[in-house]
């Protein structure tokens, strides 16, 4: 792609932010009580440098990677998963979600994408995405995910304010206030957005029953619920990141097979304590 047509993408996105924001069911947050901001353009791209280097260390050949233990694909910034077809749906599948984002918001897509988005993704497994590298379809990809870092960061932020009322509605009533009032102090903390938006992309939102081991979740609902009550401000981003520990560590004592990533994700939880922006 060359240098003009970047940059012509780079400023569609930036005009897509500013015109977008504010509409996206702004009427269900209000009525039930539940925050809804506007983000800067700078603050969404500090979000996805963070979330980017939590997922891949910085290092953009793995903007798309197959990992050797897994039965799908991780691509773009926040790592989206993308099953082949005929494999089972176990965690959040996320990029067909992000396909239709690209839909919505007018962005030039390959058509194979858009016809792609609920077949799956076109290689049935690692040795055949591996193998893709340097055909059209897996080059055209991944200058789809390179030039859309900020319409990514974008869909995160839609992503988590939508899960937040089926989150609550998830739960008892008599524990609604509770959630609502954790996920509030959080949101309206200076900061606090990157947590929220990296802890969803990072475990999901705690309510499928293929994400749970002994019937206990490990997703930003189970993090919200760990919380204890606070205000908003630097204590209530230390207690997310504090909760999100207490969550990933009981992810491990019921799956202790998964230890070895243990420390990875504490370090990864840690960066919450801080805003990054």
């Amino acid at each position: 792609m060359g240098i003009l047509k970047f940059a012509t993408t780079v400023a569609l996105i930036a005009m897509l932010f500013s015109g977008c924001t504010k509409e996206v069911k702004k009427d269900v947050f209000v009525e039930n009580n539940i925050t809804r901001p506007e983000l800067e353009p700078y603050q969404l791209n500090a979000i996805a440098d963070q979330i980017f280097k939590n997922e891949t260390g910085g290092n953009i050949k793995y903007i798309m990677y197959w990992s050797p233990s897994e039965n799908f694909a991780s691509l773009g910034y926040g790592h989206f998963i993308w099953y082949p077809a005929n494999q089972p749906v176990v965690y959040d599948q996320t990029f067909p979600d992000m396909i239709q984002y690209y839909i919505d918001n007018k962005v030039d897509i390959p058509q194979w994408l858009k016809d792609q988005k609920d077949k799956g993704i076109p290689w049935a497994n690692k040795q055949a995405f591996d193998g893709a590298k340097g055909t059209p379809k897996y080059e055209q990809l991944k200058i789809v995910l390179l030039n859309t870092k900020a319409l990514q960061t974008k869909f995160f932020f839609d992503r988590v304010v939508d899960a937040i009322p089926e989150i609550v509605k998830y739960v008892p009533k008599e524990k609604r206030d509770y959630i609502k009032n954790n996920y509030n102090a959080v949101a309206n903390s200076e900061g606090g957005w990157y947590p929220l938006i990296d802890y969803i992309n990072f475990k999901g939102k705690g309510i499928k029953e293929t994400e749970k081991y002994n019937n206990q979740g490990w997703g930003l609902l189970q993090v919200l619920q760990t919380m204890r009550p606070v205000q908003k401000g630097p204590q209530a981003l230390k207690e997310f990141s504090n909760a999100a520990k207490v969550v990933l560590e009981n992810r491990v004592k019921n799956k202790p097979s998964e230890r070895h990533f243990l420390k990875g994700w504490l370090k990864r939880v840690s960066t919450y304590e801080k805003p990054i922006y």
